[in-house]
């Protein structure tokens, strides 16, 4: 089954960044392979709390204190609001373009 990120992502964002959607597919490997892992789920504290610590802290180097990223997170949520199965790549996509990471991410 191939997924096209970029299809999922123009729902929320028209003009994708394709290197920057290449290099988070990459970052997540294996863990796309999984249906369950490929998704996130707005209603689970824990997941949500790896997110912040693996994605935004680790990955987008974000030193700002957990409010401010669990308010990031939070907005890409209620953005995401109207999907069932949101997409782990779309989700980080978002979170990235949303704490101006992008760019680094697409020369990364």
């Amino acid at each position: 089954m191939s997924v096209n990120y970029s299809d999922d992502i123009k729902r929320y964002q028209p003009n994708v960044d394709e290197k920057a959607v290449a290099a988070i597919v990459k970052h997540l490997g294996i863990a796309l392979k999984s249906a369950d892992a490929s998704l996130v789920s707005c209603s689970s504290k824990d997941e949500l709390a790896t997110v912040r610590e693996s994605w935004l802290k680790k990955k987008l180097k974000l030193s700002d204190d957990d409010a401010k990223l669990d308010k990031v997170i939070a907005d890409v949520c209620a953005t995401m609001k109207g999907e069932t199965r949101k997409s782990r790549v779309t989700f980080y996509y978002l979170l990235a373009e949303k704490t101006g990471k992008l760019a680094s991410l697409a020369g990364a």
